[in-house]
């Protein structure tokens, strides 16, 4: 493969609601002609990618994964024109885009199943999966749990059940019928032709649908997944597919295929582990879960986050540490959603400033390439009191302004509330007032992100422990090496809340150490160890040369 088809092996992407990021008609929504407004930010903070939430004619019963119309932009947003020009500028800036193709389901809006609906002679109507009873595929979860008490719901109209794996308004669609699996690759060549660089592919494992099965990652699946991949490598090379699957990593690694089904991954397991990790003030769970992770095909890619747009999904941990994560994290049941908590990064971490570059630190050195949910990177805070996730989607904070610099219109027109919270409002949180700070977290986070693209060892690298993580004085310390040809990093992280001394051992004393951060540390070389005074949370990246 051609090496440039490889540069979401080094990217920083960045997840962007449209809605919420900058409104430039003043209709108090945010839209696309907003969004292109506000790419020298994003090109100064380092991103190379965007990955768009979804942006289709939609009811919003799901804030957009229930797609009424593939070929569309929703109102709310703008229009073909104005997507077209975004791409353009993009562009012309460098930056790459990405959007959300949701292969799953589609709304009961959506003019397939509204002629679905009409009966079995319907030609649509074998676009979805009916059955005269709600019996089969009984050992499939749940997934929505405290909505949804079965996977089939009743439809008047046809006189049967249609299944869905997610919300009762999101039939899913049938990919035992021919006709659907080459609809699909139409909707994908749609946007491909407009421009897209890829896609992020919402909810990939639940494609078909096999009795005695719990109809997730099915052959079947594979087998389509691969056909789309190969669709995109022979017509859009360059275009990469991003799989959201929560799953373990032993499960991703099949969506990786041979290196013939998707690009990147997303790394669920880790990312409750960083939390744990920081709260414990130790290594373990990050440990464990990097043992657990498969070696995977040299031009794929892990792709790691802190938070998103959902809530913290706490699927893959065991009853008794979501339990444990909730009493840290999520102690007022408000904070609760699902199988996870519905907070932002900066209040679960106690908006403590060195917290949140230390998580900030793990995420751009630990292996794979890492996504950054918009206004995090200001430390922007939540709102627990909206319902479902939206408290993790307010309008973006630009600057001290009653509308946060968001939109022109009055602040009770707006989709959403500004955060109101004496911590984290407009007038203590916002884009102008840490641009203008060299000592702000923006200001931290863009340091990193140079610092990340300018070292090839993080996107390509390998990844060694400095130590034996078994030896009980090394709990606290997370120091691993980053290396690919003749570069080396050593990436020093002390998750502990109280100042200490850490001995690292080396391979030689005949090394020398660069801080390439620029910040001032007290290490000591001496007999093949490294002792390094670390304040709390402390955390430092060195260039490691041989001499």
């Amino acid at each position: 493969m051609n090496s440039t088809h490889l540069w979401y092996k080094n990217a920083v992407f960045y997840q962007v609601y449209v809605r919420a990021f900058y409104d430039r008609n003043g209709d108090g929504h945010g839209d696309l002609i907003g969004l292109t407004q506000k790419l020298g930010y994003l090109k100064d903070l380092g991103i190379d990618c965007l990955w768009l939430m979804p942006i289709y004619p939609s009811p919003l019963l799901d804030d957009g994964y229930d797609i009424a119309d593939f070929y569309n932009i929703h109102p709310d947003y703008g229009t073909l024109q104005d997507f077209k020009q975004l791409i353009s500028s993009a562009h012309e800036r460098g930056i790459r885009i990405i959007t959300d193709l949701v292969l799953n389901h589609t709304s009961d809006q959506h003019n397939w199943f509204l002629e679905a609906r009409k009966g079995k002679d319907n030609p649509y109507h074998d676009y979805y999966v009916w059955r005269d009873d709600d019996q089969d595929y009984s050992e499939a979860r749940i997934i929505f749990l405290d909505i949804e008490e079965s996977n089939w719901a009743w439809d008047d109209n046809a006189h049967q059940y249609y299944w869905h794996r997610f919300y009762a308004s999101q039939p899913d669609l049938n990919y035992d019928n021919s006709s659907v699996r080459q609809e699909m690759l139409k909707v994908a060549k749609f946007w491909l032709d407009l421009g897209v660089d890829g896609f992020r592919a919402d909810a990939v494992p639940y494609l078909f649908e096999r009795d005695g099965t719990n109809c997730e990652n099915l052959p079947e699946t594979h087998a389509y997944l691969k056909e789309l991949r190969q669709f995109i490598d022979r017509n859009y090379p360059g275009r990469i597919l991003l799989c959201e699957a929560n799953q373990w990593p032993e499960e991703v690694r099949e969506y990786f295929g041979e290196g013939d089904e998707f690009h990147m991954g997303f790394h669920f397991p880790l990312m409750p582990r960083i939390f744990m990790a920081l709260c414990k003030e130790e290594i373990s769970p990050i440990v464990w879960v990097l043992e657990k992770t498969p070696p995977i095909p040299e031009n794929t890619q892990w792709t790691t986050f802190l938070r998103n747009h959902d809530e913290l999904t706490l699927e893959m941990v065991t009853e008794e540490e979501r339990q444990w994560m909730w009493q840290h994290y999520a102690p007022l049941p408000r904070m609760r959603l699902n199988l996870g908590i519905r907070r932002r990064l900066a209040p679960l971490l106690d908006n403590h400033r060195g917290k949140i570059e230390l998580a900030f630190s793990l995420l751009f050195s630990l292996p794979g390439s890492p996504i950054i949910y918009y206004g995090d990177e200001i430390g922007m805070g939540d709102d627990i009191w909206l319902e479902d996730r939206n408290g993790v989607r307010t309008p973006m904070q630009w600057d001290n302004s009653p509308a946060a610099g968001f939109s022109p219109a009055d602040p009770e027109r707006l989709y959403a509330p500004i955060i109101s919270n004496s911590e984290f409002n407009p007038q203590k949180v916002n884009v102008t007032n840490q641009t203008n700070d060299p000592g702000s977290l923006l200001s931290s986070i863009k340091k990193m992100i140079t610092l990340r693209k300018s070292f090839q060892s993080f996107g390509w690298g390998e990844f060694e422990w400095a130590f034996d993580t078994k030896q009980t004085q090394s709990k606290p310390i997370a120091a691993f090496y980053r290396s690919y040809l003749d570069e080396k990093l050593l990436i020093i992280q002390n998750l502990s809340s109280q100042a200490l001394t850490a001995e690292i051992p080396l391979s030689s004393s005949s090394i020398s150490l660069n801080e390439i951060l620029g910040k001032s540390s007290n290490a000591l070389i001496n007999n093949h160890t490294l002792s390094i005074d670390l304040q709390p949370f402390d955390y430092h990246w060195f260039q490691v040369k041989s001499f």
